[in-house]
């Protein structure tokens, strides 16, 4: 069956187009020019990935995004389009519960291999065990949920994919561009700095209130998950 990809984005020609190569591309897509009735659509069909403007009419791209957690799609892959490509702005983005970004204007092979990457991503790693474990710090992939010392820690969709990235990595250095590739699943701009202020806030929720840091930074190299 094929895959099913809501499309929310105000412009018709940028609609038309992401449509018309998705169709050809095998997929089934389902369009809608404004947050309100993109949120109808994703209720209405079973969408397997959304791709979501930031600038619409009435609630903007962000609000949208929120929302679509907010209602219970937590693994839904959103992909969000945006003119804006400041760390700033994509933070904001990610924050809001999107998956990934891609700065307009944008090749539409990049975004098909986005979409590939995000579709084929659940359960694709292989693992058995699942649950992740290091020192008090447990990671349960199938529930969602961090806690430490049992005590439960809210990350946002983006904060567990990398936290869960680094214990499967544990005692292994890992590089910037090693962690944009397999948490972001694409090549991020090396301007941009989002790697280190994801961590930043895995840091603060996972190690700040705790005496034993996990998160370890190896300068000019990158980052470890490791017992001191």
């Amino acid at each position: 069956m094929a895959k099913q990809i809501l499309v929310i984005e105000d412009e018709p020609n940028v609609a038309a187009f992401i449509s018309q190569g998705l169709q050809e591309s095998g997929y089934k897509v389902f369009v809608a020019y404004d947050g309100i009735n993109g949120l109808e659509l994703l209720k209405q069909k079973e969408i397997d990935l959304v791709v979501l403007d930031v600038i619409l009419p009435g609630i903007d791209g962000r609000e949208v995004a929120k929302k679509i957690r907010q209602l219970g799609y937590d693994l839904l892959p959103i992909i969000m389009l945006t003119a804006l490509g400041a760390t700033e702005n994509i933070v904001k983005g990610l924050d809001a519960g999107a998956d990934d970004y891609l700065v307009k204007p944008f090749k539409f092979k990049e975004l098909l291999a986005r979409i590939r990457a995000r579709t084929r991503k659940k359960g694709s790693l292989g693992f058995t065990n699942n649950i992740l474990l290091l020192e008090d710090l447990e990671l349960n992939m199938d529930a969602r949920t961090v806690k430490r010392a049992n005590n439960e820690i809210n990350l946002t969709s983006t904060e567990f994919r990398l936290l869960e990235y680094l214990l499967k990595n544990k005692n292994r250095v890992l590089s910037r561009i090693d962690i944009l590739e397999s948490v972001w699943d694409i090549n991020f701009n090396m301007g941009t700095n989002v790697v280190d202020v994801y961590v930043n806030y895995l840091r603060n929720k996972i190690d700040k209130p705790y005496e034993k840091k996990l998160i370890h930074t190896v300068i000019g190299m990158g980052y470890i998950v490791k017992s001191d």
